[in-house]
C-alpha cells in the first residue's frame, strides 16, 4: 500500500491506497511543531480502526508547502514506518514541463493538482482549489503548467473581516437564504458566500479569454462542493485532486529516493 501525505499551511492529510482504490482519508491540523512520535500515535491508531496494517505500507510520498513540516513528517516515515519518503519536488519526473519565470517558486500543491487533473481529465484544464489560499492553476493540452491566479481563501477572508472590524463577529461559511441579508450574520454570509462566487466567475472568465481555447474547470478542496452549490461554472468537482496528484507522482519514480526500500529488514 502506499501512504500519501499532503501537509498544508491549514491541515495535513494523510491517505492510503491500496493500488486500486483509497482506503482511508485522515487529516489533521498543521503544527510544525508536532513531532514524528506524535504523528504515529494519532496515524497508527486511526489505521488500526480502519482494519488496516502499517506493516502493509509499502510505499510513502509527501508534498507539503510549509517547509518547516517536512522534517518531522519524514522522520515519521523512517522511524515508525520504516520507509524512506518520497518528496515531491521538481526534481523528481512529472512528466510534463512548468512553463513559469521562476519553476522553482511554484508550490508544490499546484503542480500536483495539474498532474492530477491531466492524467484523470485530460486538458486543457482551469483547476480552482480552495484551500487556505485560492489557487487558479492552468494546465495546457500537453499537461503542461501553464501558471494562473492566487487570491486569499475564504476563510482567512473570515477571520480578516471579524479581526479588522470590531462590531463584526467570526462566521461559519455556509450558502445564504437570500443575498440581502436582513441581519448583520446574514449579510455577512451572503457577502463572503457571494463575493467569493463573483471572485471565482470573473477570474474563470478571464482565463479562458486570456488562454484563447476551451478548457475544463475543475474544482477541488474541502470547500469546492458548497461553492459548487452557487455557480455553473465547473465541469467537475474532486476534492482529492491534491492527493490522488502525489498518487500519481509516486507512480511515476517508483524507485526515487528509496521509495520502495526498506530501511531495515521486515
Amino acid at each position: 500500500m502506499l501512504l500519501v501525505i499532503d501537509a498544508g499551511n491549514t491541515n495535513i492529510v494523510f491517505a492510503v491506497h491500496d493500488g486500486v482504490r483509497w482506503r482511508g482519508n485522515w487529516r489533521i491540523a498543521t503544527d510544525i511543531q508536532r513531532t514524528s512520535d506524535e504523528y504515529a500515535v494519532w496515524l497508527l491508531a486511526l489505521l488500526e480502526r480502519s482494519g488496516l496494517s502499517p506493516h502493509a505500507i509499502r510505499r510513502a510520498v509527501i508534498g507539503t508547502v510549509v517547509p518547516a513540516a517536512l522534517y518531522h513528517l519524514r522522520r515519521f516515515c523512517r522511524d515508525w514506518l520504516k520507509r524512506e519518503p518520497l518528496i515531491a519536488n521538481l526534481e523528481l519526473d512529472w512528466g510534463f514541463e512548468v512553463r513559469m519565470d521562476q519553476p522553482t517558486e511554484v508550490g508544490v500543491d499546484r503542480l500536483l493538482d495539474g498532474l492530477a487533473a491531466h492524467t484523470l481529465y485530460g486538458g486543457p484544464a482551469l483547476i480552482v482549489d480552495f484551500g487556505t489560499a485560492t489557487t487558479f492553476n492552468v494546465v495546457g493540452g500537453d499537461g503542461s503548467y501553464n501558471g494562473g491566479a492566487i487570491a486569499p481563501g475564504i476563510n482567512l477572508s473570515i477571520e480578516a473581516l471579524h479581526l479588522a472590524a470590531a462590531r463584526l463577529p467570526r462566521i461559519a461559511i455556509g450558502r445564504p437564504q437570500s443575498v440581502i441579508g436582513k441581519g448583520t450574520i446574514a449579510a455577512m454570509r451572503s457577502g463572503i458566500f457571494w463575493g467569493y462566487i463573483g471572485l471565482v466567475e470573473g477570474i474563470v472568465a478571464r482565463v479562458k479569454t486570456e488562454f484563447g481555447a476551451p478548457m475544463k474547470v475543475i474544482g477541488t478542496g474541502g470547500l469546492a462542493p458548497l461553492l459548487a452549490e452557487g455557480t455553473d461554472i465547473f465541469e467537475r468537482i474532486d476534492p482529492d485532486l491534491t492527493i490522488e496528484g502525489l498518487r500519481i507522482l509516486a507512480g511515476r519514480n517508483p524507485a526515487r529516493s528509496g521509495t520502495e526500500r526498506p530501511l531495515e529488514n521486515d
